[in-house]
């Protein structure tokens, strides 16, 4: 009981720092000043809704582009600073903003009264239908939003549509996910019946796969919820004030319609052009690099944690042993996916120059150095008390004893699950692409926007997931067999 309820104060006491740490970055705004000062306007996006924000391959290398991009480069170049561009999930966009981790967000995202509660948000710069996308093949069945009743509407979490089929498609399901290309996916494989998003987004998917149809399902959007918007930090006047005027000289100069959307449309059709996987071959190169980087360096970190809390909690000093249980028992009770983002959102509140790929190292190596804590423990305990008895009456110290005997022979019982724990970093540092880490799940995301093609890129990264496993644990059996015979 004494455990649950100092790991319960722990909790509260990080939430009520967080809390308190963000009453205090709200007093006062020197939004627009800080951003000039660092020369920087780092813009949060997600960039797999064309035509805003999608990407494109420039000389091998990852370009974002679209209608929003354009609008956030003449806002950046109005006040004179270099444009820096965080992709990650949306709805993970506005946690990254409130957290100071981006100095904007912009995404075609609708400022509805919900999201104007904890953000605030500049003048529209571009109004939309909501439209729904279905299989060409379900044309004469589906026309409004009511011809779909009994069905399974797909709808990206945290958006407008989501939030307008939930409430004026009451008979339907509905099926949320944070990424357009994988509910493109699922309409495709039938797992849904349409998707809803929005005009121009939907006809840009529409016009690049001929498999599919664009309708208008009549949504009820009042003015309010309609149109896109730049959303800023809480307080951020300065900083709204300063894109407003952006956004009335690219309305007075009609350049959305006149060159950005055009623009956009250009780099679509030229993605459809080159759509095979051959040309993004580096984008899943520079995937495999990250992916191996974060296995590499979670695991050495991991099995140093690992160790040191496997002794600690076998301490017979109590405040260790203590530390170690609330460590293993916090960490193993908490999904990975949360780790990642408190670390990376709200840690990194307090350090926000902490980067996201060091963000999701710590966060890996911290969830791995809690489960070899508990094998290297186990291994260590399958040692007969004997052998150490029999280290100690030849004179070793208790440490000599652990380094010389005991720790040698609980590696041979250990290592095939040692192994089967730095197998699994693999697959599972792909949970870092949800904070905008390059890894291979990262990357293929990039391909999916860019290609309009969702099932092939996940094949290829599938395959490419199971050579870099197997090649592991090939090369882990290889030094088992030799501790075997050793």
């Amino acid at each position: 009981m004494k455990i649950k309820k100092l790991l319960l104060m722990l909790v509260f006491l990080m939430l009520g720092m967080l809390i308190s740490f963000g009453h205090v970055q709200a007093a006062g705004d020197n939004y627009l000043q800080k951003v000039k000062q660092k020369g920087t306007l780092v813009v949060g996006t997600s960039a797999d809704y064309p035509p805003y924000e999608f990407t494109v391959k420039k000389s091998g290398k990852t370009n974002y582009v679209g209608l929003d991009v354009d609008v956030a480069k003449k806002f950046a170049k109005n006040l004179g600073v270099k444009l820096e561009i965080k992709n990650m999930d949306f709805d993970s966009l506005l946690v990254a903003l409130e957290t100071h981790k981006v100095d904007m967000v912009i995404a075609g995202m609708n400022p509805t009264p919900e999201r104007r509660k904890s953000v605030n948000f500049s003048q529209l710069y571009y109004r939309g239908n909501q439209y729904m996308l279905i299989n060409k093949k379900d044309a004469a069945k589906y026309k409004n939003i009511h011809s779909f009743k009994g069905q399974t509407i797909g709808a990206q979490t945290g958006s407008l549509q989501y939030q307008l089929v939930k409430e004026q498609m009451k008979g339907n399901s509905i099926k949320g996910l944070a990424k357009l290309n994988d509910l493109v996916i699922a309409l495709q494989s039938g797992k849904v019946n349409a998707v809803a998003m929005e005009e121009a987004t939907a006809k840009a998917f529409a016009e690049n796969n001929r498999s599919l149809k664009v309708i208008n399902p009549h949504f009820d959007v009042t003015s309010s919820q309609t149109g896109s918007a730049i959303a800023f930090p809480k307080g951020a006047d300065s900083m709204v004030t300063a894109a407003n005027k952006t956004i009335k000289q690219i309305k007075q100069q009609n350049l959305i319609n006149k060159k950005y959307i055009p623009q956009a449309g250009k780099y679509m059709t030229s993605n459809t052009k080159k759509s095979t996987m051959l040309n993004y071959w580096t984008y899943f190169a520079k995937g495999i690099e990250y992916t191996l980087l974060i296995t590499a360096v979670s695991v050495f970190f991991g099995f140093l944690l690992g160790t040191l809390f496997a002794l600690m909690r076998l301490s017979h000093v109590k405040i260790f042993h203590l530390i170690a249980v609330w460590y293993i028992e916090f960490v193993r009770g908490t999904p990975l996916m949360v780790q990642v983002m408190f670390v990376y959102f709200g840690i990194g509140t307090i350090i926000q120059s902490l980067p996201a790929l060091v963000a999701g190292i710590i966060a890996v190596s911290l969830n791995s150095g809690a489960y070899v804590a508990e094998i290297i423990r186990s291994g260590i305990q399958s040692i007969p008390v004997g052998q150490t008895e029999a280290a100690r009456s030849l004179g070793m110290s208790q440490r000599e004893a652990y380094r010389y005997v005991v720790i040698p022979q609980a590696l041979k019982n250990i290592w095939p699950a040692l192994g089967n724990e730095f197998i699994t970093l693999i697959k599972e540092s792909s949970i870092v692409s949800i904070i905008g880490v390059g890894d291979l799940m990262y990357q293929m995301q990039l391909v999916q926007a860019a290609t309009y093609k969702g099932v092939l890129p996940i094949f290829i990264a599938m395959v490419l997931y199971f050579i870099m496993t197997f090649g592991l644990s090939n090369v882990l059996g290889h030094f088992e067999r030799k501790m075997k015979h050793a």
